[in-house]
């Protein structure tokens, strides 16, 4: 895999101790890239220590159940994703607008008692992740497109097909994966899923259902 200037071979390549930064329905997955606005303070100093050393942060969403610690802050779910920064922009107000691009998932092990104002945590990568095209070919690729196809025409939505036809499995599974518009569940199932096989399977039973919900929706309300 690689990211940025930086390539990740092995498990070994990516550290076991990261910092990381809970973000509800915020999906990125391996070879995804994300824009984020950094504008709370503990954040902005993890940006700093991460940008003067590995320039890996891990992204994860807060516990699906609302659960949180005794300081109330939210508990974490158990799986994320590493993304390291690729860009950083500073806006002149005290922000930083950076992009992250999706290294591997990783599991929680535990999260560590420190002192910074951001919150880290111990891991184990998920060392598949790593080989870009691991699964790749057995992706379902017409049916994929189809589902994604009617969901845009159901919205009123376009594409660029000639981008789209072009892209190879991995990425267009995991962009489509981060495009779609749903929730914090339905981004961590498709984030947990064992490979890209399965998240292309659960992205086009989520599509679907959500399409036949809105048609049901749509006849509720003629009668």
């Amino acid at each position: 895999m690689q990211a940025g200037n930086a390539h990740y071979r092995r498990s070994s390549d990516v550290p076991t101790v990261v910092p990381v930064f809970p973000l509800a329905a915020a999906l990125l997955l391996p070879g995804g890239r994300m824009p984020l606005n950094i504008f709370e303070p503990r954040y902005l100093q993890m940006v700093d220590d991460a940008m003067s050393g590995r320039r890996l942060i891990g992204m994860v969403q807060p516990s699906l159940d609302n659960a949180v610690r005794e300081d109330g802050e939210p508990l974490l779910c158990k799986v994320g994703c590493l993304g390291r920064i690729t860009s950083l922009a500073e806006t002149g107000d005290g922000r930083y607008l950076i992009a992250l691009q999706g290294v591997c998932r990783f599991r929680v092990i535990s999260e560590l008692s420190v002192k910074t104002p951001f919150r880290q945590c111990r891991i184990a990568s998920f060392g598949a992740d790593l080989r870009e095209e691991h699964g790749a070919g057995e992706v379902n690729r017409p049916a994929l497109l189809k589902a994604f196809r009617a969901y845009l025409d159901a919205n009123g939505l376009e594409a660029d097909w000639e981008s789209v036809s072009r892209a190879e499995n991995a990425m267009l599974v995991n962009a489509l994966s981060m495009m779609a518009p749903y929730g914090a569940a339905e981004k961590q199932a498709l984030l947990e899923a064992p490979d890209l096989k399965t998240r292309a399977e659960t992205l086009i039973a989520i599509t679907e259902m959500a399409l036949a919900r809105d048609q049901d929706d749509f006849g509720t309300s003629l009668q």
